[in-house]
């Protein structure tokens, strides 16, 4: 008789290891075990990677095109096909992932839906996502580690032997930065996030089933202390996290951070009369995807009106409210931790007792901004009115659909909003154009009205992936 609940091993570069110690993975709502994972100390983490040129090498084994037609495969197995889960027999579907990822994570069905057509779109593409990532270099020279292209010699070198990844639990779309690591023969080693290991093993196993060399494949459930060794051990590594976990490795050229956005939307003297042709625009980037991602607009700029935009978006965000999970039109996620809910919640709270200071928000809402449904703990949108970027709410990001408005005249925009993920410009004013082309700490940038979650795998919104794990050298040949 199978077992009721899974047993989600951890892959000790593909092979399945069952730890004595296992952590349970918990309906975020009733609390019943969805899956038992073997969890592992540093100690293993650190004796696998010792051994990693293995995995190295079983990638070398194909060349790039073979990799891109294996994603490709994979990607159509993530989306639909029923694969492995965990090591006692039990199987998954596509229909019992989604169900599975919103019971542990507190997404909607329709926002999980959303998150895996990305993770497809970037399977499916990378033929397109690595030309935009390479600048149109010949993926075979790769496979030679030389070669010549417009008629010049060329030559790239692999930066690690392997990909270490930290990953967060709030959003399933994320795993799509590692995905062209392996068309790219850099085998990944992944600590999973604690509600969200669903995604990574079943690309894993999505992978594996296409074709793709087992070994190249590491899944750790670890502590605080195995995370480390893997972002120490792997040559290069990406971590999830906010600010306090992230700025440790800020000046790690070998790790790459992907903490808070601070995304916005700015809006140009030129446009500002039109703002309501905007609004619906500046919804979705405050509010898609339940407001969790780095790219969501956290605070919206503009030189004029800035009470009455901050009305008309509380108007239209304030009403929502939790719904069941299954519903087409969910527009909230639930927190998989009701901690995080009450400690976001505070800290608006806290925020407003600043004076200057609105919840614009509270008069739409009707009643609190966190609330309870079958279980659940979700938090309801808050749009701030800001009097300045002085303010302690005024460029702040929560996992949840808040965003400051704040009044800034044009001149000033740019000194006063700081580093932003994603920006989106409403503008058509040339000089301001310039101004915002030059600028550096905007990383994707959006002009006109755009979402400032329209994004493209082949135009990287944060780091770019082939850069991070190869290098030009020059190379000379003596011989004919």
């Amino acid at each position: 008789m199978m077992n009721a609940v899974p047993h989600i091993p951890v892959l000790r570069l593909g092979r399945p290891y069952a730890s004595l110690d296992k952590s349970a993975v918990k309906d975020h709502r009733s609390g019943a075990v969805l899956a038992n994972i073997s969890t592992i100390n540093a100690g293993i983490v650190r004796k696998d990677l010792s051994k990693i040129a293995s995995a190295r090498a079983a990638l070398k084994k194909f060349t790039v095109a073979q990799l891109i037609e294996i994603s490709a495969k994979a990607g159509d197995l993530f989306l639909n096909g029923t694969l492995p889960l965990g090591d006692k027999g039990h199987t998954q579907s596509a229909p019992q992932y989604i169900e599975t990822l919103s019971l542990t994570s507190g997404l909607p069905h329709v926002m999980v839906r959303r998150n895996m057509a990305k993770i497809y779109h970037a399977l499916t593409n990378l033929t397109t996502v690595l030309n935009g990532l390479t600048r149109g270099l010949d993926l075979a020279l790769i496979d030679s580690g030389y070669g010549e292209q417009f008629g010049t010699r060329i030559s790239y070198f692999p930066t690690t032997q392997a990909l270490g990844l930290v990953m967060p639990s709030n959003s399933p779309a994320v795993n799509s930065l590692w995905l062209p690591a392996i068309a790219l023969k850099i085998p990944v080693v992944i600590k999973p996030g604690k509600e969200e290991p669903w995604t990574p093993y079943r690309l894993i196993q999505a992978f594996i089933a296409a074709g793709a060399p087992a070994e190249a494949f590491g899944f750790y459930p670890t502590d605080h202390e195995g995370a480390g060794e893997i972002l120490k051990k792997c040559g290069r590594a990406l971590i999830f996290g906010d600010k306090h976990t992230t700025a440790q490795y800020a000046k790690n050229p070998a790790i790459q951070i992907h903490g808070p956005g601070w995304s916005k939307i700015l809006i140009g003297d030129d446009c500002i009369e039109n703002w309501r042709d905007y609004l619906d625009i500046m919804v979705a980037s405050i509010s898609d995807n339940g407001g969790r991602s780095c790219i969501n607009a956290s605070a919206v700029v503009v030189p004029k009106y800035a009470a009455e935009i901050a009305d008309a978006l509380a108007q239209k965000l304030g009403p929502i409210q939790p719904t069941k999970p299954e519903d087409p039109n969910a527009r909230l996620a639930g927190f998989a931790n009701p901690k995080m809910a009450e400690f976001i919640d505070t800290q608006i709270d806290e925020g407003l007792k600043t004076p200057g200071a609105t919840d614009v928000t509270a008069k739409y809402r009707g009643g609190p901004r966190k609330v309870e449904l079958d279980g659940g703990t979700y938090l309801r949108p808050t749009i701030a009115l800001c009097d300045s970027f002085a303010h302690p709410l005024a460029n702040r990001e929560f996992l949840c659909p808040y965003a400051s408005v704040v009044q800034v005249p044009q001149s000033e925009m740019l000194k006063q909003i700081g580093y932003s993920l994603a920006v989106t410009a409403i503008t058509k004013d040339a000089a301001f154009t310039e101004h915002l082309l030059e600028f550096p700490h905007i990383e994707r940038l959006n002009l006109g009205p755009l979402s400032t979650m329209n994004i493209s795998w082949d135009q990287p919104h944060e780091g770019n992936m082939f850069e991070f794990l190869y290098q030009r050298r020059s190379i000379e040949r003596g011989w004919k």
